[in-house]
């Protein structure tokens, strides 16, 4: 006779219930912790529920590029400067065009917000440029010398006539430039180099003619009258220069003024860039790494500039306009520089985070800035908070007054996923720059209906199986698996439809769907790991396992059939006459 099976616990492991309560405890636990050692006790709030700073800034055209202001190059700036500000880690920051012209930045209140609103609206057109004369940042008297011809002293690679960097030549990697102290390659220049010349260099060659002329003596007067102690002559100074042009500009101290040659590398050929401390030197500084063509560039011209004298040796790094720094070049540099200067912290990461994701295609003024309060917000809500309450509230009642007994199970999963989303919340709003807002209550709320749709699913299987004639305890692990199905199918449709939306919707929709998609993961972590473990330790109970009239689960109430029992074999008989 074969030995009978030996019968196996529940699959799963739900025979140990308690592991799986002290593993979702742990987490709760865990989390709490965190959310109080991060600083975070409650969770970031959005423009429309803390306040912010609205921000709209116009395009304005350069002369002769009016047609630069076109839908391809505004959703460019946006972009851009979704990026810069999402670099400095402000949360819910939206940007968004307004008409043809015009650019809406919301910044919700916080700690970057003021450096945020610096940065929007910053050009950050970099350009590297041979300098071609240097003096002090105040006007200095007309020269009486003829001033015909062109500005650029004889012989200086930087002529309009020169090779502006177009070779071959195999790029060193591991060459540094920095900025105004650089170890072994540049040298200090936190002065105008005294050698060099007040004005620029009359070139009288015969063959000059006279549009070169007159483009000589304008750009002549124009940095004789130049005063670098005035922020208006420092911004207007270089405006509406092309990067081919011999131009006029400014320390960004005011203490200089140049006339610089055309650029040589452009900022669109920097691959990245960061912020670092220099503790030999004790100062801050912005570390830059050129893409393979800039690399080449830059290799060109130091190679060029290192065999001038000076001031012609000197490269000036031009942001926006404004020289930031204008070191000599002793020797062929390529593969990465350095930016030295006055540069605090702050002021260091600015620039790397502009100069990392790119300059903005059109200039941009601020037109208005105007502060959002949130009291608007806040009534908005409370005003969906007493809503939720009553939603609760009315699934409360209709769970007691249905479930009865069972309902408790259905509280206490809710309450811990509640637990679960608040602390989630509050941590990914450091963590990732979540930021709680209307939408985002809103589809907090929506998943209470969610959740709840999960607990009656099980729970009506288990009535089901009750009503077969089986026992609660076998009913529970019975109905599971067929629950289990469903509660997954109906998550991931729910999961689905928010990562959709979260991928084509902008702005506040994001956060509903970001809610939305967070909130349904938790309802399969609360419902596997809270509300089965529960379910399977409550029809161990007297008061569930006898069908008490309020538990619920009373057979006689959900209209069950008599319990199914197996009829003994009977051997027939042998013997007729037994029969």
């Amino acid at each position: 006779m074969a030995a009978p099976k030996k019968s196996r616990g529940p699959a799963g492991g739900q025979g140990r219930p308690g592991r799986s309560l002290a593993l979702i405890l742990i987490a709760m636990v865990a989390l709490t912790g965190g959310m109080f050692l991060a600083d975070q006790p409650t969770p970031r709030l959005g423009i429309d529920l803390a306040g912010g700073t609205s921000i709209t800034l116009e395009a304005k055209s350069e002369p002769g590029q009016e047609s630069a202001i076109n839908k391809t190059n505004m959703d460019t700036a946006v972009q851009i400067m979704e990026r810069r500000v999402n670099g400095l880690g402000v949360s819910e920051a939206e940007v968004q065009t307004q008409g043809d012209r015009n650019i809406i930045v919301n910044i919700p209140k916080g700690t970057n917000s003021a450096q945020a609103r610096e940065q929007v609206g910053t050009t950050a057109k970099l350009y590297f440029r041979p300098v071609l004369t240097v003096a002090q940042g105040t006007p200095t008297p007309t020269p009486s010398a003829s001033t015909s011809g062109k500005p650029t002293p004889s012989g200086s690679p930087s002529a309009p006539t020169a090779d502006k960097g177009k070779t071959s030549a195999t790029p060193n990697a591991s060459a540094t430039t920095q900025g105004r102290a650089v170890t072994g390659a540049l040298k200090a220049d936190s002065t105008p180099t005294p050698k060099a010349s007040t004005t620029p260099k009359a070139d009288t060659t015969p063959s000059a003619s006279a549009a070169d002329e007159a483009a000589a003596a304008k750009l002549q007067k124009q940095f004789a009258a130049l005063d670098c102690s005035s922020k208006a002559s420092r911004a207007e100074a270089a405006r509406g220069a092309k990067p081919t042009d011999t131009v006029v500009a400014c320390s960004s101290e005011g203490d200089a003024k140049y006339v610089l040659g055309p650029s040589e590398v452009s900022g669109t050929e920097v691959d990245n860039a960061k912020a670092g401390f220099n503790q030999q030197r004790g100062m801050w500084i912005v570390n830059m790494e050129f893409t393979k063509q800039g690399s080449k560039q830059f290799q060109t011209i130091t190679k060029k500039l290192s065999a001038q004298p000076s001031p012609q040796n000197q490269f000036a790094i031009a942001l926006d306009g404004e020289v930031v720094s204008a070191p000599q070049v002793n020797s062929t540099l390529s593969g990465s520089a350095e930016i030295s200067g006055s540069f605090t912290q702050q002021s260091a990461d600015d620039l790397a985070n502009v100069l990392s994701y790119g300059a903005l295609p059109l200039s941009f003024k601020e037109q208005s800035v105007t502060t959002v309060t949130a009291a608007l917000g806040g009534e908005q809500l409370q005003a969906g908070l007493i809503a939720g309450a009553i939603g609760l509230a009315l699934v409360v009642i209709y769970l007691v007054a249905y479930y009865r007994g069972l309902a408790l199970i259905a509280l206490l999963s809710l309450l811990v996923s509640g637990i679960l989303t608040y602390t989630l919340m509050s941590l990914l709003g450091p963590a990732i720059g979540f930021a709680l807002n209307l939408p985002a209550v809103c589809g907090a709320i929506v998943a209470i209906g969610i959740t709840a749709d999960s607990f009656i699913v099980y729970f009506e299987r288990v009535r089901d199986e009750i009503r077969e004639g089986r026992t609660l305890r076998p009913a529970v692990e019975r109905a599971w698996p067929r629950a289990r199905r469903t509660i997954l199918v109906s998550d991931f449709v729910s999961f689905l439809a928010a990562a959709v939306l979260f991928v084509v919707t902008v702005g506040k929709v994001q956060g509903f769907a970001f809610t939305l998609g967070l909130t349904t993961l938790l309802d399969v972590v609360v419902v596997f790991l809270f509300t089965k473990p529960v379910m399977t330790l409550m029809a161990r109970t007297k008061f569930f396992a006898s069908g008490h009239p309020w538990s619920g689960l009373d057979p006689k109430r959900l209209g069950a059939k008599p319990p199914l029992r197996r009829s003994r074999r009977v051997n027939a008989p042998t013997d007729p006459k037994e029969a």
